[in-house]
């Protein structure tokens, strides 16, 4: 065997590593169930009270955040492992941007990012006739 292979194989932290991705699949696993009660049970608050739950979506955002988080860590796009390793993290404020009409995201996009003026098109000239040519005389 390879030096290089036989260190990999031996290495502890690949070992530990592949545990925590085994227990954060089995959480993805969870989240996923627990998704769709929020869906289900989101509708339903919908359907009989005409507007939404904002303690549901708040949850939903959430959990959504903490599904990316744990996604970035199994397919080694971060070092960080999510809950219950570290803390929760909860969506900041009480209306996320993804739950926003796209009118007022894009109100909202246009007060943090300056305003860029697109640069103006060239007006098309227009086309010139073609000159009829002079007839010979006879």
């Amino acid at each position: 065997m390879d030096d290089d292979l036989k260190q990999n194989l031996t290495a502890a932290e690949t070992w530990i590593r592949g545990f925590y991705i085994l227990v954060f699949v089995f959480l993805l696993v969870v989240a996923r169930l627990v998704t769709g009660a929020v869906v289900v049970i989101q509708f339903l608050f919908t359907v009989f009270t005409g507007k939404t739950n904002s303690n549901l979506k708040s949850f939903g955002a959430s959990l959504a955040l903490y599904v990316y988080n744990c996604l970035l860590y199994v397919t080694y796009n971060s070092d960080d492992k999510p809950f219950p390793f570290s803390d929760w993290q909860a969506v900041e404020g009480s209306e996320n941007e993804a739950s926003k009409p796209a009118k007022a995201r894009a109100k909202s996009e246009a007060e943090v990012k300056p305003a860029v003026k697109p640069k103006a098109k060239p007006k098309a000239k227009p086309k010139a006739k073609p000159k009829a040519k002079a007839k010979p005389k006879s």
